[in-house]
């Protein structure tokens, strides 16, 4: 299919205004542009917000907490990592996003402002996703959540934080994952393989990629780190997945690929693509109506791992 003709006509704005993309400006300029993309956006009332600190690694991020209904009994609880390319977003930026997943999964949503690049390099941002998931789950009584029924999740190089937070608790002996969830993932650092040229520009640039790259990693041995590159890891054990995908998403391929290897490794995987939809679509409804679906295919497939009614 062709692409979606509101995302065309993104494109051609884009161009028209003759604005640089993200990975020509410095990094701080980069990250208020994504903020101010989202900060007007409707949010999804829910039954609960709050902001918290979480410790990680003798330091503090911040989370916030989303209840999605007012519940006598503990319901679910999904950590989510947030995208951006290990580089942008936030639990602001994505604020919106984990409404709307908590509201579809019927999960209580820990959303984490895990650090990032360039100021704080791999590993970082996998430390904190990983000790952020085990402080969730130490603390799920408080948060109104059952840690027995976990699930991690995120979009893009939240997602990548998210399998590799569900490689680390297999391999580390640490809390039970029952289920993935993974939206358009980031899984390889080889864009010769996890970059479709056909949709460069399509709101990613393959130099932009590799800018994402640059700063978050700290040299170029750990491009095939398992924990930067989860193509590369051994996926046998890891808990059942749901992965979404976007037909003309340049990094559609990657995404592609990771399921397959999970499938070959044995992990139940639910693999989901839309047509005509873009990098970023998930959440955005308002744009795509399309976008629905895929909403609430994840919330359906979490809601089936994890009991949830």
């Amino acid at each position: 299919m062709p692409l979606h003709p509101v995302a065309q006509e993104m494109v051609d704005d884009f161009i028209a205004s003759g604005r640089p993309n993200a990975h020509l400006l410095p990094v701080p300029v980069a990250r208020e542009n994504f903020e101010k993309l989202f900060a007007e956006i409707e949010r999804p009332e829910v039954a609960g917000v709050a902001d918290i600190d979480i410790p990680v690694g003798g330091a503090s991020i911040r989370g916030r907490v989303f209840t999605p209904v007012q519940s006598s009994e503990p319901l679910p609880l999904l950590v989510f990592f947030h995208g951006g390319g290990w580089l942008l977003g936030s639990i602001d930026s994505h604020d919106m996003m984990t409404r709307k997943v908590a509201l579809a999964t019927g999960c209580v949503v820990v959303s984490v402002d895990y650090r990032r690049g360039p100021e704080a390099r791999f590993p970082t941002a996998v430390n904190d996703a990983y000790d952020a998931t085990v402080w969730a789950v130490a603390n799920a009584a408080s948060l109104g959540a059952d840690g027995t029924r976990l699930v991690v999740g995120g979009d893009s190089a939240g997602a990548n934080l998210a399998t590799v937070v569900a490689q680390r608790a297999r391999d580390e002996d640490g809390p039970a994952v029952t289920h993935q969830l993974l939206v358009y993932p980031v899984t390889t650092c080889d864009l010769s393989i996890g970059f479709d040229m056909e949709w460069e520009g399509v709101m990613l640039y393959r130099d932009e990629m590799q800018w994402h790259q640059d700063n978050y990693m700290n040299s170029s041995d750990e491009r095939t780190h398992p924990w930067v590159a989860p193509l590369t890891a051994d996926l046998a054990g890891l808990p059942p997945a749901t992965v979404l995908l976007a037909e003309c998403d340049p990094i559609r391929p990657q995404g592609r690929l990771y399921a397959e290897a999970l499938l070959s490794a044995g992990v139940p995987t639910a693999i989901a693509e839309y047509p005509s939809l873009i990098h970023g679509f998930f959440g955005l409804e308002m744009l795509f109506p399309e976008a629905q679906a895929g909403m609430d295919f994840a919330g359906q497939s979490v809601r089936d791992a994890v009991g949830a009614s």
